[in-house]
């Protein structure tokens, strides 16, 4: 299968491809925005106005073997046309970006095995999860960054940061790219899968590290009386991809 479809040409969807061009793909992206058209034109990708509300120019864009979801859209209902429409297509394999958000702070190791708490992005999941007519694989990133995304950035105009003695989970962009690339290689379909690095430093080192790295000023951190963290382990993604972390230490960021 060498036809993909991304589905939001945004922070990831962009880079991502570009990587499936670079490796010989035909890549179809889409965008909300009439403005970004001209831009991912010229980088080579076939480009669609798409608004999963709307589902204009869907019939066209969804002539791929493949689909990458990487929308941030809650809209339940716009999934729900949307996934319709998918079934009436030639698209045989789903990627679903989701976020590892969904599992709640218990103070332990998460795992893909683990309760999720009750939104509209797990609701979205399970839309996918419960459709048998194509295969989806559930991608669940933790925080992103990489790129034009620096955690330097973050809390800005003074904010505190909480819960400074929890601890870190995120994900490279490099990672993010490379891990959807061996889930098609390796025909990894069907399953639920957390992507994050095995570091996870506390928040208080991290986001310290990462500000005077850029030569901004020490943070500030709340001091919470109630300690609530969580840890995403990756396990499951790196014994069945067999995947080790590009960027796996996560106080040495760039």
């Amino acid at each position: 299968m060498r036809n993909v479809s991304i589905l939001g040409c945004g922070w990831l969807g962009t880079p991502l491809a570009i990587s499936f061009l670079d490796a010989g793909f035909k890549v179809k992206g889409s965008t909300t925005s009439n403005a970004k058209i001209d831009h991912l034109e010229a980088l080579g990708i076939q480009t669609y106005l798409v608004n999963i509300s709307e589902l204009e120019e869907l019939d066209t864009f969804l002539e791929a073997d493949i689909l990458i979801i990487a929308i941030t859209s809650k809209d339940i209902s716009g999934f729900e046309n949307l996934i319709a429409k998918i079934q009436n297509s030639a698209i045989q394999k789903v990627i679903f970006i989701s976020s590892t958000s969904v599992y709640g702070s218990l103070n332990r190791v998460m795992t893909e095995e683990d309760a999720v708490l009750k939104n509209p992005l797990t609701a979205i999941e399970n839309l996918f999860k419960e459709n048998t007519s194509f295969e989806t694989t559930i991608l669940r990133f933790a925080g992103l960054f990489g790129g034009e995304r620096h955690p330097a950035n973050w809390f800005k105009d003074g904010r505190k940061i909480s819960q400074p003695k929890g601890f870190v989970n995120m994900i490279h962009q490099e990672d993010c790219i490379e891990i959807i690339h061996e889930i098609i290689a390796q025909n990894c379909w069907g399953t639920i899968l957390n992507a994050c690095s095995n570091h996870h430093p506390t928040r208080r080192a991290f986001y310290t590290i990462a500000k005077l790295t850029k030569g901004f000023k020490v943070p500030e951190f709340e001091e919470n009386e109630e300690y609530r963290w969580k840890i995403i382990s990756s396990d499951k993604v790196q014994r069945l991809l067999d995947y080790t972390f590009i960027h796996d230490r996560l106080l040495s960021i760039e």
